[in-house]
């Protein structure tokens, strides 16, 4: 019997210790959290703004120079833009711009190009701005996947070619901001009745 009490007594007093202590450690477990992962500190992307691209979206443009100050307007950035030879890729991104907008206002030429940029960055489409202008059924102006000539003596191909710098280097915010889709404002497309409309400029509806 002496030999059972103090056996019982040494049981309870081990039950006691690890309750006790057991109770205070899960405490401290859950107290002192492990430090939040890397992806839970990152902010989540933010849809409905507008999108910067870090990295040249298809090739680095020539050696500047590159306006170094800060412009007052749109304009005032496309007459500080210098005057360069385009690579075949940029050629096709200014032609987009002459043939789809010329007519529009700088604003919305410079969204018609950036719907062109958020394709060749999407996946959804190719992934260089010549196959994206020249596939098939998107750009009523491309026939047979063949891109008319511009005008290259025009002050509407001048104004294209400094557009298609400005929105390949990101060097000015545009309304269309991600916007993957656009059509004419005399047209109602059935498709968009399944986008997300951002912006309307001139004749022009932009979505994503």
């Amino acid at each position: 019997m002496n030999r059972q009490f103090r056996a019982g007594a040494i049981a309870s007093a081990t039950m006691m210790f690890a309750a006790f202590f057991g109770a205070d450690m899960a405490g401290a477990r859950a107290e002192n959290p492990a430090p939040p992962s890397v992806a839970a500190a990152t902010p989540a992307d933010d849809a409905d703004g507008p999108r910067f691209v870090a990295e040249p979206v298809v090739q680095p443009l020539p050696d500047g120079p590159y306006p170094s100050g800060k412009a007052d307007s749109l304009e005032q950035l496309i007459a500080m833009m210098p005057e360069i030879e385009l690579s075949g890729d940029m050629q096709c991104l200014a032609e987009a711009i002459y043939f789809e907008a010329r007519g529009e206002p700088i604003a919305g030429q410079l969204a018609v190009a950036e719907v062109v940029i958020n394709r060749s960055q999407s996946g959804r489409y190719p992934a260089d701005y010549c196959s994206v202008v020249t596939q098939p059924a998107q750009f009523s102006f491309v026939r047979r996947g063949v891109i008319p000539q511009p005008d290259i003596a025009s002050r509407a191909w001048t104004r294209a070619k400094a557009l298609a710098q400005i929105a390949h280097q990101q060097l000015w915010e545009t309304e269309a901001g991600d916007a993957l889709f656009f059509h004419a404002t005399y047209v109602s497309p059935s498709w968009a009745n399944h986008k997300t409309a951002l912006a309307r400029i001139d004749t022009h509806i932009f979505y994503r």
